[in-house]
């Protein structure tokens, strides 16, 4: 029997409180250590409030109402420390861009908003004599600087193309699919099952660990996703050390060598990790690249990718 849809009530008056919070935290770049926990415990405490409610009416998040999910995935999204710092500090350079942009205009608005917020679209801008109003997806909180000013000119004063160039060509990227992936798998529900119909990537998992990392990985918790995840087939996300991989390459359609690729790659992350470049997040690096090229049928696994982003 199909679950109906559930609404939380006042869960939007709840996230426009603690965006407010955020906002004002983030007036400086090292927010104070007290206040930035009690954020935190606000956010733990309003996720597991839903989790609750969800609990009691014997449902998941997953059987929320579209609103009502994502707000719930946001805040959740937020209780991983490096998520809730990162996010701090976006909102701190957007700010400061902001206010440089405004201060060269000569506009002192009475009123102005920032936020990074799980949004349908990219951003929205509001601007009058009175008010500024940015809101940003959450998938730009790793936005290098030039993006970010793009996403506020955008706002405040119009598109233009340069700018509109800059934003989808970031928004295209892996760091913002990663984020958007990361908030949609929080709210669904996922058995942890690694055996597919097709495929048991615990089995797959023991292969590759053995021939590739001289069965010296340890293991991942590793499932798989009925998320629709259009051109990214795999994802491992380091807070869970879980890779999670796409239910659309559990198929007899697919060869085994491309599921184990795409598992591979993903292991990578976690072997490698993340590295930080003049402060930039770096995920792909040429140490990341040159392991990638050692899996013994690269070039056949790369193409059966690319054919099935078409699919």
């Amino acid at each position: 029997m199909k679950v109906e849809s559930i609404s939380i009530k006042n869960i939007r008056v709840q996230q426009n409180n603690i965006l407010r919070n955020i906002f004002n935290l983030a007036a400086v770049p090292n927010p104070n250590t007290a206040q930035k926990q009690l954020l935190s415990q606000t956010l733990c405490k309003t996720a597991a409030t839903i989790e609750q409610i969800c609990s009691n009416l014997e449902i998941t998040p997953a059987n929320l109402t579209t609103s009502s999910r994502q707000i719930y995935s946001w805040c959740k999204f937020l209780t991983d420390e490096t998520n809730l710092n990162l996010h701090l500090v976006s909102t701190h350079r957007v700010r400061q861009i902001t206010q440089q942009l405004l201060n060269a205009q000569n506009q002192n608005p009475a009123e102005v908003m920032i936020a990074f917020t799980n949004l349908a679209g990219l951003y929205q801008g509001k601007r009058s004599n009175k008010i500024v109003d940015i809101k940003i997806n959450e998938g730009f909180i790793y936005a290098p600087e030039e993006v970010l000013q793009a996403l506020v000119q955008c706002s405040i004063f119009g598109k233009n193309q340069p700018n509109t160039q800059l934003i989808r060509a970031f928004a295209a990227a892996e760091d913002y699919s990663a984020v958007l992936l990361d908030l949609d798998l929080i709210a669904e529900v996922i058995a942890e099952n690694p055996q597919g119909k097709f495929y048991n990537l615990n089995q797959l998992f023991d292969k590759l660990n053995s021939e590739y990392f001289a069965a010296k990985l340890l293991k991942p918790r590793l499932t798989w996703s009925q998320i629709k995840t259009y051109r990214k087939f795999g994802h491992y996300e380091p807070a869970r050390d879980r890779v999670v991989l796409s239910m659309s390459l559990d198929s007899a359609k697919v060869p085994e060598f491309v599921v184990e690729f795409v598992l591979y790659h993903e292991l990578l992350h976690k072997h490698h990790g993340t590295k930080w470049v003049n402060g930039k997040r770096m995920v792909h690096t040429s140490e990341f690249r040159l392991d990638e090229r050692k899996f013994k049928l690269y070039q056949q696994a790369d193409s059966w990718l690319k054919k099935l982003t078409f699919v």
